[in-house]
């Protein structure tokens, strides 16, 4: 580990004692993760099913550009409302499923407490999952 990146573990670290530091690095974390997911299991159902953007773009009667934005890497953030219509036109819908006993105690639980009891753990562990997720789609 390099000086520079130990010292901004540190300071994560010590940022992650406020506990509105740690709902806001918690929070954009999993919205991040979230988006990325649902985003990329769209677009591979879209290449399962071999249809192109504007096709999904006719299916929901939207601009092609409205799909190409959706499924292109970076800053993205889709309405709900989006993603329902796109997951019909794919032949799936969005749902929600209850936390693994571990992703509650790792995110929901300090989120409402707004603190945790190991932030250089919670640091490291979101860390690595933005790693596999970039080298996934990558």
């Amino acid at each position: 580990m390099t000086v520079a990146s130990s010292a901004y573990w540190d300071d994560l670290v010590a940022d992650l004692a406020d506990p509105e530091f740690l709902r806001a690095y918690i929070t954009e974390s999993l919205r991040v993760d979230t988006i990325d997911r649902l985003v990329n299991d769209l677009d591979h159902a879209r290449e399962k099913l071999g249809l192109s953007k504007a096709d999904l773009a006719r299916a929901i009667s939207a601009e092609p550009a409205v799909i190409r934005r959706l499924l292109s890497s970076g800053q993205r953030n889709p309405t709900i409302g989006t993603l329902v219509e796109v997951a019909a036109a794919l032949n799936l819908k969005v749902v929600l499923v209850p936390m693994a006993e571990s992703e509650r105690a790792e995110y929901a639980e300090p989120l409402r407490a707004g603190s945790v009891k190991e932030p250089a753990k919670l640091a490291r562990r979101i860390e690595d999952r933005r790693r596999s997720r970039h080298s996934v789609t990558a």
